[in-house]
């Protein structure tokens, strides 16, 4: 027995000598390549380092440092972050050695770096590819003096437009957002290149944008995104419907080991819209390649009022009577506002908190499983117009003596995420994912009243609301062939589900209560029925529809010679409502030299009608000249649509887009883009102009006054042209940086207005020259954008100007000389239209780095107090209710704003 223990010894320890051995030979064979990464400020942590030829690459830790354990070897090591010129060295270790190898990065410019959109193939820079594309830094985005996405991109971006809107329902909360001068549904939003979901809100209102359907893009947090990239032209037969004007692919980040924590405060110097913002990013190591990004953020904004002093009548229409009235009632002290204001114009109040995440999982050394999404919840509270104790079609006195100021409270909930699984299978790249993406948007109107019901009638009502659902599919395959200089095949197959529902209101926000007045004729008269301000969806209007889409591309992308790029596309969806759709692209580009690069593209393209724009029915109240209106919306199924006005099924838009550009680099200090292009649009899908005189009959059963539909009603041409230079030198000790960006875009309606048998000779109600106002002349028709910084020490400063070029508003009514009325302000009879002038707003910046975890600044936005040109026609403000258009706006009302910030990196 004690022989076979001491037997049993032996063998432990010889397996322990062994083991020993083999761990001091496993460690002998290994060395250490570590370093730092800085720029001339200081370390830059979350910079991309990598070992070319392996799969080793990682991010630097909160200090700018790396370590990677290699075998013996010659290797070479690139560093890299966005925005900074990659930097490659060679190394040679030995077995035990630690050898160190620091970077020290240098700014470089967006022309330089890979991009993922216009090219399926291994991502290439602007010089390379074939498509012209803007890039957002992370520097500009943590730069930048605004908190929301949109006006990032509007104030960055020349083509982009959006802005606040006003007295406007759900759009109040969600700003609709345009590229090239196109509508918001012309425009595709990516995120980390998947499909990213509509919101459930169709503009209905008279905004920029007007019956379309846009991306919520302040549902994303912006602490989230590490990069934007911008597709300026038509790319439908790469990523399928919508992308007529462009994409925009928004790039979460990825960086590990860092906690970023972010604090404005700011206010307007009139002391409304007090905004205070905070964030939260932190990024993990997920096993030895895999990571999760997590971001929190908190954005509550203040209501925003520039309303005029009110000249109408309160009390009665007689004037020495309603002046009595006034003053023995106290009004003005009663409305909730300042001085003689009874409404409140601006930008709303808004609440808004966002949860989302971004995350790799490396599975093998083939495949990696990735998954990005969140949850973006926003409460808001917007103004409609006075309601005043004259109108006791609308007023119940018993309730509201004084009238009421009625609100609309806004809940909107919008959740995304993406799901899939990448990598290489016998040489080919695959990716498969799954994206769901979910927005509901809850109506309640409160301090208001149904004066059908009487004095039964609540002063809150729920009014129902919208649910937008999209799921899609992806499946795409690619590879590289040494063919002639380098050939990629690309193809792929994409399946989407989309589905609408809209949510009926409670009973008391739409009954008709039968109550009636008696006005001062002594008469009795039926009272308004509904909500105030926005009535409820009825059962009848309630509703839910599904689509399916399903589509398969091929993309052929080869490189002729060394310098000559060719590409084409494909692209064929097939819908189940309204049937198949076959789009092209061809495309090319010419490296002239190592500084300049010429392109060239054209493209079929299309969009499928919005299963909001061919469902969506209502009755909404609408104040034409100061005079409220039920407006009924009919959809595609009614048969006051398909009967009375013979109005047919939606179809498609159809486009085709030319572009061709020129790119160049200069001593490694001037970059420059100059790009042309040309897009025309058949079938464009309208909201038409309200229908009343004439159709009586038909809509007394619906009480409503007038209705209006969805159709493809007007052609179009865009034409203009981008412009973009940048500038980067070293001045004295510290880094100088300029840049222009301009955007020159001119929108024409072509032809004639398209209208049924059932409307001809009423082209001027189907879509009237104020319709035809918007398209063409409501967003500016060029902005220019230059930005000047200069980081010295620890010091940053930066200037932001921006020219906004003119707009124009265009009565409905005035095209004739005999509608003009007086204007009081001059006492002329005149036009109510007017082309509001350009103007220039400046940003300002000073940052002061404390430490390499605190950084400090204070800023101000539109530091001048520039507003946009007054209302000249006194019938324009609405009884001086409206000091500037609610209709066209170039950036919004708020006047200056200042702001402090404390960003910490912890």
């Amino acid at each position: 027995m004690h022989s076979l223990n001491l037997r049993r010894y032996r063998i432990y320890l010889i397996i322990i000598v062994s083991l020993s051995f083999l761990s001091i030979g496993f460690s002998q064979s290994r060395a250490i390549i570590k370093g730092n990464v800085s720029d001339q400020f200081g370390n830059l942590p979350g910079a991309r380092i990598a070992i070319e030829g392996t799969d080793k690459n990682i991010t630097t830790d909160v200090n700018g440092n790396y370590t990677f354990d290699v075998d013996e070897g010659d290797y070479v090591v690139t560093a890299g972050f966005v925005m900074y010129t990659n930097v490659s060295k060679s190394v040679t270790v030995k077995v035990g050695d630690t050898v160190t190898v620091d970077f020290i990065l240098k700014t470089g410019f967006s022309i330089d770096q890979p991009v993922s959109l216009g090219s399926r193939a291994k991502p290439k820079s602007l010089l390379e590819n074939t498509a012209a594309v803007d890039i957002i830094s992370p520097q500009q985005l943590s730069n930048s003096s605004q908190v929301e996405l949109s006006h990032i991109l509007h104030y960055l971006i020349p083509s982009f437009h959006s802005t606040n809107q006003t007295i406007a329902d759900g759009t109040d909360h969600i700003d609709p957002a345009t590229l090239r001068g196109l509508g918001p549904d012309q425009v595709l939003v990516l995120v980390n290149g998947k499909r990213r979901h509509s919101s459930s809100l169709l503009n209905v209102n008279g905004t920029i944008g007007r019956g379309s359907v846009g991306t919520d893009f302040n549902a994303i947090p912006i602490a989230a995104i590490e990069r934007i990239e911008v597709l300026r032209e038509g790319a439908t037969s790469q990523y399928g419907s919508d992308a007529i004007a462009g994409v925009i692919n928004i790039i979460l980040k990825k960086q590990i080991e860092i906690i970023q924590v972010d604090n404005r405060v700011g206010i307007n110097t009139e002391g409304d819209g007090l905004q205070v913002y905070s964030s939260a990013n932190f990024g993990l190591k997920v096993g030895k390649r895999g990571f999760i990004n997590v971001t929190a953020e908190y954005r509550d904004r203040e209501a925003i009022n520039r309303a005029g002093d009110y000249t109408g009548r309160v009390y009665s229409e007689n004037e020495a009577a309603d002046i009595l009235a006034i003053e023995q009632n106290n009004f003005y002290n009663q409305t909730g506002y300042s001085g003689r204001r009874v409404m409140e114009i601006g930008s709303a109040e808004t609440q808004n908190l966002a949860l989302s995440f971004n995350g790799e999982i490396q599975m093998s050394d083939y495949a990696t499983f990735y998954m990005h999404g969140g949850r973006n919840y926003r409460e808001g509270t917007s103004k409609g117009f006075y309601r005043f104790p004259k109108d006791q079609d609308r007023v119940v006195l018993e309730l509201f003596p004084n009238g009421f100021s009625p609100e609309i409270l806004t809940d909107i909930q919008d959740d995304a995420i993406t799901l899939g699984v990448k990598g290489i299978k016998n040489s080919w790249d695959v990716d498969f994912s799954h994206t769901i993406g979910i927005n509901r948007l809850d109506y309640t109107v409160n301090n208001s009243n149904n004066a059908s019901l009487g004095m039964m009638s609540p002063r809150t009502f729920y009014a129902g609301g919208f649910l937008y659902n999209q799921s899609t599919t992806n499946l795409d395959i690619s590879r590289n062939f040494d063919w002639l200089s380098g050939v990629n095949i690309a193809f792929g197959a994409e399946l989407r589900v989309e589905n609408y529902e809209i949510i009926a209101g409670e009973e008391a926000s739409y009954i008709d209560g039968e109550s009636t007045f008696v006005d001062e004729l002594g008469e009795e008269q039926p009272r308004i029925v509904g909500a105030q301000v926005f009535p409820g969806f009825r059962p009848e209007n309630e509703l839910s529809r599904f689509r399916t889409n399903s589509s398969g591309y091929v993309d052929i992308e080869a490189n002729l010679t060394d310098k000559l790029l060719l590409r084409g596309a494909a692209r064929y969806e097939s819908y189940n409502d309204f049937g198949g759709q076959a789009i092209w692209k061809l495309s090319g580009r010419y490296i002239i030299n190592d500084g300049i690069s010429i392109r060239a593209d054209y493209s079929t393209g299309f969009r499928a009608p919005s299963l909001h724009q061919v469902f969506f029915q209502n009755i909404s109240t609408q104040f034409i000249n100061g005079e409220s209106v039920q407006v009924g919306t009919f959809n595609n199924e009614s048969a006051v649509t398909t009967e009375a006005f013979q109005i047919r099924k939606l179809k498609p838009e159809l486009s085709s887009h030319f572009s061709a550009g020129v790119s160049g680099k200069i001593n490694d200090k001037i970059t420059f883009n100059l790009d042309y292009y040309l897009i025309d649009i058949d079938d464009r899908i309208v909201l038409s102009g309200r229908f009343a005189e004439g159709y009586e009959t038909i809509l007394q059963p619906f009480n409503v006054g007038a209705a209006q539909f969805f159709t493809n009603a007007v052609d179009s041409r865009t034409s203009g042209a981008d412009i973009a230079v940048n500038f980067r030198s070293q001045l004295g000790t510290g880094q100088f940086g300029a840049s222009l960006g301009a955007n020159i875009t001119d929108t024409k309606v072509k032809g004639e207005i398209k209208v049924s048998e059932a409307l001809e000779g009423q082209e001027e109600v189907l879509f009237n020259r104020e319709e035809v106002a918007r398209v063409e002349n409501g967003q500016p028709n060029y902005k220019f954008n230059t930005l000047l910084s200069y980081d010295i020490d620890q010091f940053g400063f930066q200037l932001v100007n921006t020219l906004f070029g003119e707009v124009q508003f265009v009565h409905p009514e005035d095209g004739d000389p005999n509608n003009w009325i007086v204007n009081e302000f001059t006492g002329l009879v005149a036009s109510r239209d007017q082309t509001f002038s350009p103007k220039l707003t400046t940003n300002m910046m000073i940052s002061y780095q404390v430490n390499d975890n605190v950084k400090c600044t204070i800023g101000g936005n539109n530091v001048f107090n520039v507003y946009p040109d007054r209302h000249k026609h006194s019938a324009n403000t609405e009884d001086g209710n409206f000091i500037y258009s609610r209709r066209v706006q170039q950036f919004g009302v708020n006047g200056a704003n200042y702001y402090i910030r404390l960003l910490l990196r912890l």
